[in-house]
């Protein structure tokens, strides 16, 4: 006899042995509420760039929003719930969009892509929240005085660094209560989700299953900032080929190519807390 799906549960494959376990949905279907964790370091460096160039990356009903800004954001989690303890680092590459859809509207960080050094978050980004997660190896940032040093590499070819220097402790901002938008526009940070078909019959390889824009909600109510600083901060992706990174060398040359007309302060911050992201919502 074959097996059905339940109703309700989360599934990934294999399907084979029941719903999926993951963030949304730990063992027995129990939900993790997310209040004393994670802890995360994130290291954040933006710079003001060519518009033409971003106006490139932006799928169908996107369009730049106020200023061409780039933020590089290296994050590292501990105490992670739903990993039982365990952590993970992530790096992203994000800009001000607008969504214009048939039916909602939108504004905020488009994320472009964000690299994971750990397979099982990948996974649950990618196939339950549509974020545009590949793997990469994070090692923990390097930390001297007043500078912060990350790099990113894949199988041993380094295609980032991110360094803040001059590091000065900030006041932490107070927590706000959240406030309903008065215009019509949802905030948070968009994505593009796109998933190709299988092919089988003539001509079916390179379409689409799946492909829509996807909104996580800037609500994150169990978040709480711990610590602040601002410093100088830089970023290079270094130019890639094909022999170095045969999946991904397109999107580190893109990186490398982006004009940095000016740096904005850089930010080092400490959070505890985050949501599960079962608020994450396609858009229409």
């Amino acid at each position: 006899m074959s097996y059905g799906f339940e109703k309700g549960k989360i599934y990934r494959m294999p399907t084979h042995f029941g719903p999926g376990l993951g963030p949304r949905q730990g063992p027995d279907g129990r939900k993790f509420e997310c209040k004393d964790n994670p802890k995360a370091k994130s290291i954040s460096v933006s710079f003001l760039t060519n518009p033409q160039q971003l106006e490139s990356f932006l799928p169908p009903n996107f369009s730049l929003f106020k200023e061409p800004i780039v933020t590089v954001t290296a994050s590292y989690l501990k105490e992670i719930e739903w990993l039982a303890g365990r952590g993970y680092n992530t790096l992203g590459v994000s800009f001000p969009v607008e969504f214009i859809g048939e039916k909602d509207e939108a504004r905020g960080n488009f994320l472009l892509v964000l690299w994971e050094n750990l397979t099982d978050p990948i996974l649950t980004g990618r196939e339950e929240l549509g974020f545009s997660k590949i793997y990469c190896k994070l090692p923990e940032p390097k930390i001297f005085k007043d500078k912060v040093e990350c790099t990113a590499s894949w199988m041993d070819f380094n295609f980032m660094s991110l360094k803040v220097s001059n590091l000065t402790p900030g006041e932490i901002p107070q927590k706000t209560e959240e406030v309903e938008s008065e215009d019509q526009y949802l905030k948070g940070v968009l994505h593009y989700k796109y998933i190709p078909k299988t092919g089988g019959y003539p001509g079916s390889w390179g379409e689409e299953d799946v492909a829509y824009a996807v909104l996580t909600p800037e609500a994150t109510p169990n978040r709480i900032v711990t610590s602040v600083a601002y410093g100088d901060g830089e970023i290079n992706f270094h130019k890639a080929r094909w022999e170095d990174m045969p999946t991904q060398y397109t999107i580190i040359n893109a990186f490398e190519g982006l004009e940095k007309i000016k740096y904005f302060k850089a930010t080092v911050t400490e959070t505890v807390g985050a949501k599960d992201l079962g608020d994450q919502r396609a858009l229409q």
